[in-house]
């Protein structure tokens, strides 16, 4: 009975406020509604599509297409057959249907087939097309294309939804110099008039967000991948980087590949591999079979990469070839359940990276690597579940963010503690196999797992997959002299007034002068006794949460800062880091201020790497966002010296790389600027301090932000860049660095053009520069324009942009003004797209925090 009322649940869950999946329409919506979808999922099998592009150099010049698209049909009365196709009807140039010639016609993004024209089985059409460029990424000398969630559509037509997987049949014609990869394999390729033409093998099965291709002035490196000659495509110029990570490049998606086969009991799912370093790409990666796309900045580091750096890019290798099992051949149904290819793969590749170390330095890059990231939307008024309703496929994009990409992955290690690590494992790997190279939801998967344990899911699922937000945990403790009589814990939501529990395990530390008492707890009630506590001597200070794995804020005693030196095992150190933060932004622990001063007492203690970057992080985030300018400046001479003192005190050269960053991002004074500049001007770096090009680019960046003429500066760091991606790059941040405020004015009102906005991950990086705290007296007029514009970047911009463009704008502000206008425009726009209030909402949380932490 249990798993019969679960499934229910979900299933009304699931299909709540949705139409009947097989009724005809009534009207043609802009996007893919999910009445459509569901239409066409009940009526559209064995569809093919057979594509030829060309061209040309120039990102100018429009690319020419022609398209075959067969499927099978199941005519229903006469209903409309409608093709997804976002762009001008000028671009539709000519439709047949089955070999008759018909006008086209384009409505509200469909391409609009009568039913006159179709035939119940098999069906072919054909068009001509001008390809849409809004999902090709045209860059000088290269493209990329890139359709997730559902972005194929403003290429070409399509059934642009998930569970309609198809084949392609891809040719490209393209200058002779460029190199070209896609999802087949490389069959053919012919060489006429400086132009090449490369046909490819017809794809496995595939969704159409996970159709990709690239093409450009690459150029190509070979390795051997489970036998087979597998392609990156580059376009790194620093060759000292090229020689220190192709090895590491490929090793690492070697080692990933490996573990998912043996962890999953299922061979590599498709004909090929194939990789694309990307200058400046708006994701860290995207999983697209035989043709993943990654940073190139992720990917190629030199000998002097930090641990962090190290594990950003094995982390990124993982979780795209996670998504070769999780995603690419079990592909979620609807995208509301995106979040699923997403926590599998950052949950793999957590497994991944840490099957080949310590525990504890797995345990570190996860507490480290998730809960912040996740507490960063999760404590806001604009928090989201990790599964959410979705409508129509245009409003995708904004499922994503780190929801799905941090808490869930905690979620799910929560739920592997449940099940038991190896019932967990053979759930998963008979979803696999059930769903292989269809489809499934999330009901489908926890159905399985259901299966295979006697716990009670239901509740489960509610608090941690479909309502939002986090617990609040605290402790009470009876004594009798100095023995603990007893000890409970209890639980509360952080927003709202009705009482959920957590269901989750966490461990609690009693620390002494000469040893720690841990015990390990299994949390379900709103309130419970932890009787193995009892009898315990009274301890220095209790750390909640000490093993880093529970999740929500955890009461902190104020006494963990005094006697800190107490706390040797660096996972304890982090937690305790970062439950110290919490605490604070709650109001309910340290000011701001004397949790400043503790963070910067522990900067030369702090041996381990990511415990450092966590504090440095801190350090800067209660600088800008939590003290008053006043106090910044009053305080700004003696943070630099504690800051350079501690970098002096380091011996890892690594740590001595993540203080210098900070010092270079909180400095103010005379002093610290002459010290900066001098190192930029001779590129010279400090003793056992490595700075490469990008650093110094950097550190020319923050010098022009304390600079009132800096033009001549940034010129000559302009001049230094020889590398062509970044030094597109740099002439887009440039002008929102300038101390003119003519050019930052021209630079900002021109982003209100879409055109503009196409290089979005240097676009983000100069919005940081614009509104930074040192420009904000100038920089809060844009701020009415910036939220005004948000719902066109939705619209027009990749999945990730409108969070990023939100977050590099407000992120850093403190000014009750800049609240104000927030206010004003949710005042002005009630009945405003939901999802994107709540980007707003999270965006501006440290902004709203400020008016109550600064005094």
């Amino acid at each position: 009975m249990k798993k019969v009322r679960l499934l229910a649940l979900f299933l009304v869950v699931f299909n709540s406020g949705y139409h009947a999946q097989t009724k005809s329409l009534s009207k043609i919506e802009s996007g893919v509604s999910y009445e459509l979808a569901q239409l066409r999922k009940s009526t559209l099998s064995d569809i093919q599509y057979e594509l030829r592009l060309k061209i040309p150099e120039s990102k100018s010049e429009r690319i020419s297409g022609t398209e075959v698209l067969t499927f099978n049909y199941k005519k229903q009365n006469e209903t409309s057959l409608l093709i997804d196709f976002k762009e001008d009807p000028s671009s539709l140039l000519s439709v047949s249907v089955n070999g008759q010639t018909i006008k086209p016609i384009l409505e509200n993004e469909h391409v609009v087939i009568d039913a006159k024209h179709l035939k119940s089985g098999s069906n072919q059409i054909n068009f001509n097309f001008l390809a849409g460029n809004g999902a090709l990424n045209r860059r000088d000398g290269y493209l990329y294309a890139l359709f997730v969630p559902d972005r194929a559509r403003t290429m070409f037509p399509c059934f642009d939804q998930p569970n309609l997987k198809a084949k392609y049949s891809l040719s490209l014609t393209v200058p002779e110099k460029w190199s070209a990869i896609a999802n087949g394999k490389l069959k053919e390729t012919t060489i006429q008039q400086g132009q090449k033409t490369l046909k490819f093998n017809q794809s496995d099965l595939l969704p159409t967000y996970l159709f990709s291709f690239s093409a450009g002035d690459f150029k190509n490196h070979t390795e051997k991948i489970s036998e087979q000659d597998s392609r990156i495509l580059y376009r790194e110029t620093d060759s000292l980087k090229i020689k220190n990570s192709m090895d590491s490049i490929f090793s690492l998606y070697r080692n990933s590949l490996a573990y998912y086969e043996k962890w999953t009991g299922i061979k590599h799912p498709f004909q090929k591999h194939g990789l694309v370093a990307v200058p400046d790409f708006q994701f860290g990666g995207m999983e697209h079979p035989g043709a993943i796309l990654f940073q190139n900045s992720t990917l190629f580091l030199d000998n002097n990469a930090t641990q962090n750096q190290l594990n950003n890019r094995s982390n990124l290798i993982a979780h795209e070839v996670a998504h070769l099992w999780f995603g690419d051949m079990v592909t979620m149904d609807w995208f509301n359940d995106v979040w699923m290819k997403e926590v599998f793969a950052n949950f793999m590749a957590d497994k991944s990276t840490g099957a080949s170390s310590d525990k504890k330095v797995y345990d570190l890059k996860f507490l480290t690597g998730h809960f912040p990231a996740a507490y960063s939307v999760d404590r806001t008024l604009g928090a989201n579940p990790i599964r959410q309703v979705l409508d129509n496929l245009q409003n995708a994009g904004m499922m994503y963010g780190p929801i799905i990409y941090n808490k869930a992955p905690i979620m799910m290690r929560q739920l592997e503690l449940l099940i038991g690590e190896e019932d967990f494992r053979k759930g998963v790997n008979e979803y696999l196999t059930k769903y292989a190279y269809t489809n499934a939801s999330w009901p489908d998967l926890i159905t399985i797992l259901d299966n295979h344990t006697p716990k009670d899911l239901q509740s489960w699922n509610k608090v941690w997959v479909n309502d939002p937000g986090r617990p609040i945990i605290d402790y009470d403790i009876k004594y009798k002299g100095d023995i603990i009589h007893r000890f409970t814990i209890s639980q509360r939501p952080e927003y709202g007034k009705e009482q959920k529990n957590w269901p989750q395990e966490f461990e609690i530390s009693l620390f002494y002068n000469d040893k720690v008492e841990k015990v390990n707890v299994k949390l379900s009630e709103k309130e419970q006794e932890i009787v193995e506590l009892k009898g315990k001597k009274k301890p220095l200070f209790i750390l909640q949460n000490s093993s880093g794995i529970g999740y929500g804020v955890f009461k902190t005693d104020r006494t963990v800062m005094t006697d800190f030196s107490l706390i040797k095992d660096e996972i304890n150190r982090a937690s305790a880091y970062i439950s110290l933060y919490e605490n604070m932004l709650n109001g309910s622990g340290s000011k701001p201020q004397e949790l400043l001063q503790f963070f910067e007492k522990q900067l030369p203690k702090e041996t381990t790497e990511l415990n450092l970057r966590l504090i440095t992080g801190y350090i800067s985030s209660i600088y800008w966002n939590f003290l008053p300018e006043n106090t910044r400046l009053k305080e700004s001479g003696n943070i630099e010296n504690v800051l350079w003192n501690a970098l002096e005190a380091q011996t890892a050269k690594n740590n001595k790389k993540n203080i210098f960053d900070c010092y270079q991002g909180i400095f103010q004074s005379q002093k610290a600027y002459d010290n900066l500049y001098k190192i930029w001007k001779s590129q010279i770096p400090p003793k056992d301090v490595s700075l490469n090009d990008e650093d110094f680019t950097n550190l020319a960046l923050a010098l022009s932000l304390r600079n009132n003429a800096n033009n001549d500066l940034l010129q000559e760091q302009l001049t230094r860049i020889k590398n062509p991606d970044r030094i597109n790059r740099f002439k887009i941040i440039m002008q929102a660095a300038s101390s003119d405020q003519k050019i930052r004015d021209d630079f900002f009102n021109g982003l209100m053009q879409k055109q503009n906005r196409a290089n979005e991950s240097a676009v983000g990086s100069a919005l940081g520069y614009l509104h930074h705290p040192l420009r904000q007296q100038a920089s809060i007029q844009y701020l009415p324009k910036s939220l005004e514009v948000l719902q066109e970047i939705q619209k027009t911009g990749a999945i990730f942009f409108p969070d990023n463009w939100l977050r590099s704008t407000f992120s850093n502000y403190q000014d009750p003004k800049a609240l104000d206008v927030v206010h004003h425009f949710l005042l002005q726009n009630p009945d405003y797209n939901p999802i994107l209030k709540n980007k707003i909402l999270q965006a501006t949380d440290n902004l709203r925090r400020a008016q109550t932490l600064i005094k």
